[in-house]
């Protein structure tokens, strides 16, 4: 049974290589397989011109997000019927029928890819190969193709896997530490997506150009560890995160700073805000200063200085209003015509008031000596002492009796306030 079966295979091979294929094609390969299969029944009782066979053309489909996919399959049959196709998804919680093919028509079931699914060649041509548009990540799986003719004996499926590669997102750059002469510090990277999980790689920019490897460099969880840094490590460090469908890069800029350049910094800090301060204080000072003798000084200009005693309530009484005018009109006949300044005869008016307007008491008595009152000062400026009242002045009795009134005629200092 062995050798019949190695007989038929060779004599199968032999025909695809001299005879035209079915269609008006050259036979190939795998024609000639598929005639072998066709000329010997799985019975074992003859030749069977009713065997179908269904090749897959990879078991293992890889497409890069956003492309198109093909998963290859074609079948081979004698039968003239037309075949019914089937293609579905084999993923949790249970497979699900994507499209069918029953009497040549097809049809596309409510599923993610109807939109971007379909067949990729006629199905008369037996090539029932699946095209995928726009490949998304959840479009990975395994993929069941099965066929079936209405007088075959055989039912044959074909199994392809699809994986749908991702490209890295861009990744994000960091550092972390303090980057200062001979700390540590750490660089990392990371992408937020990417299928397989990206590899990182570090990298220093020219003009100084380096490479890093571990144990510095981590690839797969991007980071750098620096450690001991000098001035001479300050640059631009770039990370590229890669796998198989594709890579993104993020740089992050190193700046090395001395620690004598940071104490510098902060002494100029700090002694520029302690001579701000100083310059505030005195200036507050210098205004308290100011405000302070101006308000005295606004105080004296507006204070009145009293420099004599008011003088004292008359003790004579009140005589009606008829008495009165007519003792004044006897004073002013006594008062006579007026005379100068220098040869007015004295009176009693002129001891009762002087000229700044204060009380001087009756006139002494005659033989006894005048006291010697000197006149006060006023701002400051001596006054002139008044001159004795001359001889022949009437007494303030005498006055009282003609019902005659003390009037205070106030003075004025060379100022222009009164006193």
């Amino acid at each position: 049974m062995g050798a019949l079966r190695r007989a038929a295979l060779a004599l199968a091979a032999l025909l695809g290589e001299r005879a035209p294929g079915r269609g008006g094609h050259r036979a190939g390969p795998g024609d000639a397989g598929q005639d072998a299969a066709e000329l010997w029944g799985c019975s074992g009782r003859g030749v069977s011109l009713a065997v179908l066979e269904v090749h897959v053309g990879t078991s293992l489909v890889l497409s890069v997000e956003g492309q198109q996919a093909v998963l290859p399959v074609w079948y081979s049959s004698r039968s003239q019927q037309e075949p019914y196709i089937t293609w579905m998804l084999n993923k949790k919680p249970a497979p699900f029928q994507i499209l069918s093919v029953m009497s040549g028509v097809v049809k596309v079931e409510e599923t993610d890819l109807k939109s971007r699914v379909g067949f990729l060649h006629p199905i008369e041509t037996r090539n029932i190969s699946l095209l995928i548009n726009a490949t998304r990540e959840q479009d990975s799986g395994q993929y069941m193709c099965t066929v079936n003719v209405v007088d075959d004996t055989i039912r044959n499926v074909g199994l392809i896997n699809l994986t749908v590669l991702v490209p890295p997102a861009t990744p994000t750059c960091q550092l972390h530490g303090n980057a200062v002469v001979g700390a540590n510090v750490t660089l990392s990277c990371s992408s937020r997506k990417g299928k397989p999980s990206p590899m990182y790689q570090w990298q220093r920019e020219p003009p100084t150009l380096q490479v890093f490897f571990p144990p510095a460099q981590d690839r797969a969880k991007g980071t750098l560890k620096l450690t001991n840094l000098s001035l001479e490590m300050s640059g631009v460090y770039v990370c590229r995160a890669e796998n198989q469908a594709g890579s993104e890069n993020c740089s992050i800029v190193l700046e090395v700073q001395s620690t004598s350049t940071k104490a510098v910094i902060a002494g100029a800090v700090l002694g520029s805000l302690g001579a701000l301060a100083t310059i505030i204080f005195f200036a507050q000072k210098f205004v308290g200063y100011r405000r302070k003798k101006r308000d005295s000084q606004e105080e004296g200009a507006n204070e009145i200085k009293e420099d004599a005693v008011a003088p004292k309530t008359p003790s004579w009484p009140r005589r009606p209003a008829s008495d009165t005018l007519s003792k004044t009109s006897t004073l002013s006949s006594i008062a006579g015509t007026r005379q100068g300044y220098g040869a007015r005869a004295p009176s009693d008016t002129a001891s009762i008031l002087t000229s700044t307007g204060s009380y001087r008491g009756p006139p002494p008595r005659a033989g006894a000596r005048p006291p010697n009152l000197s006149p006060p000062a006023a701002n400051g400026t001596p006054r002139r002492r008044p001159e004795p009242p001359a001889a022949g002045a009437l007494p303030p009795s005498s006055l009282a009796r003609a019902g005659a009134v003390p009037v205070m005629v106030p003075a004025q200092s060379r100022a222009g306030s009164l006193v």
